[in-house]
C-alpha cells in the first residue's frame, strides 16, 4: 500500500545542506538529483512514498525548481512514477518486473566478466580478490550490511573494470530499480554464503583468463540470485 512520508522529510538535513553549499560549481539540479537518489536507494524514501516538492525543497535548502527537475530525471530513470491526480511517488517494482531485471543483469554481468577475463590487469584482479576476501570476512562476522555493500561494490567494479561505458550505464539503471528488493534477498546467511561462493568462482575464472568460463560464472551468479528471490517470495524457480 502506498504511504505518505511527507512529514518525515520536513526536518533539515545538515549533510545535504553542506554538500550543496560546497558544490555550487555544479548544477544545482544535479546535486539535488544525487541526494534524492541516495534517499531512495537507502530506503529513506520508501517504495510507494509520495514526493512533496515543497518539503524536499525545504529539507535541501533549495527552491522547488531543482527538486522538480530532479524528480523528472528520476522518473525517466524508473525510480519515480507519476500518478494522475495524485502526484509523484517512489516507484514500486512488481515481482514480475524484478525477475526481468535479473534476466537483463545476468546478460550484462556475463558480458563484463568475459571482457575482464580477456583484459583485466594485475591490479584489477587483485582489487576483485580483495573485495571477495572482505565479503568473506563480513560473512564470517555476521555483518549483513557490510556484506551487502561489498556485494554492490564488487558488481560495480566488474562493470567499471570491463571498460564498456554503455553496458555500465544500462546495468546501473537496472540495479537501481531492483535495489530495495535485492537487499531483502540477501538478508539470510545461507543466501549470502551461496552468493559469496559464486563471487569466488567469478574471480577465479577472471584470474585464469578463461573468458567463456567467466561469462558463464557471471550469468549463473545473477540467475541464481533470481532463484533466491523466487524462494524468498515462496515461488517455484522457473527457467
Amino acid at each position: 500500500m502506498r504511504g505518505d512520508d511527507d512529514a518525515a522529510l520536513t526536518a533539515p538535513s545538515p549533510s545535504a545542506t553542506a554538500a550543496i553549499a560546497l558544490r555550487r560549481s555544479e548544477s544545482l539540479a544535479s546535486i539535488v538529483l544525487r541526494e534524492m537518489e541516495r534517499m531512495i536507494l537507502s530506503g529513506e524514501l520508501k517504495a510507494g512514498a509520495r514526493i512533496s516538492e515543497q518539503n524536499l525543497a525545504q529539507r535541501l535548502g533549495v527552491s522547488r525548481g531543482p527538486v522538480r527537475e530532479a524528480a523528472s530525471a528520476l522518473e525517466r530513470s524508473g525510480l519515480l512514477t507519476s500518478i494522475a491526480n495524485r502526484g509523484v511517488f517512489v516507484r514500486e517494482v512488481s515481482p514480475e518486473e524484478l525477475l526481468e531485471l535479473y534476466d537483463m543483469r545476468a546478460l550484462l554481468t556475463g558480458f563484463a566478466c568475459q571482457r575482464l577475463a580477456r583484459s583485466a590487469t594485475a591490479e584489477q584482479k587483485a582489487a576483485l580478490r580483495r573485495m571477495v576476501d572482505q565479503m568473506a570476512a563480513a560473512l564470517k562476522a555476521g555483518d549483513g550490511p557490510a556484506y551487502y555493500q561489498g556485494n554492490l561494490d564488487f558488481h560495480d567494479a566488474l562493470m567499471d573494470f570491463a571498460g564498456h561505458r554503455k553496458a555500465a550505464e544500462i546495468y546501473d539503471t537496472l540495479l537501481k530499480q531492483a535495489h530495495l528488493s535485492r537487499r531483502e534477498v540477501l538478508s539470510k546467511s545461507a543466501m549470502m554464503q551461496e552468493s559469496d561462493a559464486e563471487h569466488v568462482a567469478i574471480v577465479e575464472a577472471i584470474e585464469a583468463g578463461e573468458a567463456d568460463r567467466a561469462r558463464k560464472a557471471g550469468e549463473r551468479h545473477v540467475l541464481n540470485g533470481r532463484v533466491r528471490l523466487l524462494k524468498r517470495l515462496g515461488q517455484r524457480p522457473t527457467a
